[in-house]
């Protein structure tokens, strides 16, 4: 089976209403697959405004705000309804990609079973993690055994780092697992794009040590163990400040207790994200939530130092000692904090470890090819088609 002879539906709980690290994955996957041929139908919830367009043919799903607070500009697909059931028998996929665990991709699971298509899944966050930031950490156990049920139940599994495979593989989420990695336009992330004057018209003079944040503002991401890893930077007397560039539900906590002159930049994509980056000397990432960590690998690609924490994603990305830092998580915030500043303190006084450690993690990002990691996905789906064409040829013997 070659590749332009295709067919894939995509599940997604947010394709491209509100812009993140999953979706520019999910949507260059699309573009790629698009781009040799497949055919490829996309179905998430839709809003009026999204954040971008989207790549490829997209179908809405029946959905309601995420019942969380603080986190209603996010969609919750409910089921599949009469009508995307329809476009589907239309469609006749070969093969069905769920990238979120929500109530629709459980609804599209067992569509795709009951007509003996394979499924695949990818693992794009640690949603397990989420209810401890909301002070409901009673629910992860809960969480897990949902996960487990609902990705053994798929045919394959795919994943952003080895660090989260193995994660995977130990809490017996499924015993088949492979790596989609993710790439970096070197386009937009190059130390090249650093920016002087862009730096001094926000308020950073040449000499100052800027420690970046990049992403959406939502305490999943760490912010709380960020603003106190800055606060004992601070009380140690380390020279820095602080760029957080972003935005999100939980920036007015963040500007809260983040020091005073911490700068906040916005919201920022393409070129003008690449030149803010760039112009950060320090990438700190405390996030234990993501995969693989996007923003970690376009830190690297931009020359920065990064320190970031010891979990999936990052741990996969940063040599340790050579590209940057890591810390492995406590489960304390003030232990993690203080091991934290303790890494990050050096680099605001030696300007060699900043500027060593940043080539480093310049050269390895260079590794990181779109079309190629995509390949491993196309070449993943073809693979369990076929093999389920030929289970069926068998029994059919």
């Amino acid at each position: 089976m070659d590749i332009s002879d295709l067919r894939v539906a995509l599940f997604s709980g947010n394709y491209n209403y509100t812009r993140d690290g999953a979706n520019q994955a999910l949507n260059r996957l699309v573009g790629s697959l698009l781009g040799r041929g497949a055919k490829v139908r996309v179905y998430s919830p839709k809003v009026a405004q999204p954040d971008f367009a989207p790549t490829g043919d997209l179908v809405g799903l029946p959905n309601v705000p995420m019942p969380v607070k603080g986190r209603g500009e996010y969609r919750m697909p409910t089921h599949l309804g009469a009508a995307v059931k329809r476009d589907l028998e239309a469609f006749a996929p070969d093969i069905v990609h769920l990238s979120s665990p929500d109530p629709a991709a459980h609804a599209a699971l067992r569509w795709a079973r009951a007509r003996g298509l394979p499924v695949l899944a990818s693992v794009h966050t640690r949603f397990e993690t989420y209810p401890r930031y909301y002070n409901m950490a009673f629910l992860e156990p809960l969480i897990v055994k949902g996960l487990q049920r609902f990705y053994n139940r798929c045919d394959a599994l795919v994943a952003p780092s080895q660090s989260m495979i193995d994660e995977l593989l130990a809490m017996g989420m499924h015993s088949r697992i492979g790596l989609w990695s993710r790439g970096v336009d070197r386009t937009i992330f190059s130390s090249a794009r650093r920016d002087r004057e862009w730096r001094r018209s926000i308020g950073l003079s040449d000499e100052d040590v800027a420690i970046v944040f990049l992403g959406r503002l939502v305490m999943e991401k760490g912010l709380d163990v960020f603003a106190e890893t800055i606060a004992r930077l601070k009380a140690a007397g380390a020279p820095h400040k602080v760029l957080v560039i972003g935005d999100g539900p939980a920036r007015g906590w963040f500007e809260a207790n983040l020091p005073a002159g911490a700068i906040f930049a916005g919201f920022k994509t393409g070129d003008a994200l690449g030149q803010a980056l760039a112009s950060g000397d320090v990438f700190f990432n405390p996030s234990v939530t993501e995969t693989f960590g996007n923003v970690t690998l376009e830190a690297m690609a931009s020359g920065l130092p990064v320190v970031a924490a010891g979990a999936t994603g990052s741990a996969s990305l940063v040599a340790d000692g050579i590209t940057g830092r890591l810390v492995a998580p406590s489960g304390s915030k003030e232990a993690d904090a203080a091991a934290f500043a303790a890494v990050l303190a050096p680099y605001c006084s030696d300007p060699a470890l900043r500027s060593g450690h940043g080539a480093a993690g310049e050269t390895r990002a260079c590794e990181y090819s779109w079309e190629a990691i995509n390949a491993v996905v196309a070449d993943t789906y073809v693979q369990l088609v076929e093999e389920r064409r030929g289970a069926r040829q068998r029994k059919a013997a």
